[in-house]
């Protein structure tokens, strides 16, 4: 199911806070990537359709330098093949002592029109892939070279990362806090109601920084809250 551009572009404009709000009320509690940051929290909201990279530990004798000979090599072949516009999401099992990619891999994902890239692992050159305009979320910056600790396997997988269920083609956002996984069935409606959810938001933050209790304001028990709502909206054009 392809991402439509008009539900990119909600969410965009909201936060994993209220996307995993939107999802705990559908029953899915275990959404966002547990321990994960970016490395540049000014590049603005990240969106993309999962694009998946899975790891298993490394096995010494089938993990030389001479494996990246191989142009079929899975690590290799991901960074190549991830489409413009979806988002690699790699299984490093919550490994960060050796890292899930370098900065020329992150660079050719950037020139591709990768829209991200996440991992639960660490990334080496973690300095020069926070100066790229690319998002990326690591756990922590790791110097070693994957094939230290990591062995790529299979691409396009449901996969694990960061504790989250991550399957090809659910809907991957990110921001300054981290990121969620939307499955993909329902990205449309969990963009829709995070859209409505963000405008009652930001109505409450400007009443209460002008000093309103959160009392019938939030939630919205009281009437008036929901007159003054209705009038905000209508004022603000959202």
């Amino acid at each position: 199911m392809a991402l439509a551009e008009t539900t990119r572009a909600k969410l965009k404009g909201v936060s994993t806070a209220t996307i995993c709000t939107a999802l705990y009320k559908r029953g899915l509690r275990n959404q966002f990537i547990q321990d994960v940051r970016p490395l540049n929290p000014a590049l603005g909201t990240m969106v993309g359709e999962a694009y998946t990279l899975r790891y298993i530990p490394a096995r010494e004798d089938l993990n030389p330098l001479s494996v990246f000979l191989d142009r079929g090599h899975p690590q290799r072949k991901a960074v190549e093949e991830c489409p413009p516009g979806a988002v690699m999401v790699i299984d490093s099992r919550k490994d960060a002592r050796a890292a899930s990619a370098g900065g020329i891999l992150v660079s050719r994902l950037m020139k591709r029109g990768v829209a991200g890239i996440v991992t639960d692992g660490g990334f080496r050159d973690s300095p020069e892939i926070a100066g790229l305009a690319i998002p990326a979320y690591h756990n922590r910056p790791s110097a070693p070279t994957n094939l230290t600790r990591h062995q790529a396997l299979d691409i396009n997988v449901p996969i694990g990362c960061g504790d989250a269920p991550v399957f090809p083609g659910d809907v991957v956002v990110g921001d300054g806090e981290g990121v969620v996984i939307i499955p993909a069935e329902i990205a449309d409606e969990i963009a829709d109601e995070a859209v409505e959810m963000t405008a009652f938001e930001d109505f409450v933050t400007e009443k209460v920084l002008e000093g309103r209790s959160i009392l019938g304001l939030y939630p919205p028990t009281d009437e008036q809250s929901k007159v003054d709502f209705a009038a905000w909206r209508k004022a603000k054009g959202r």
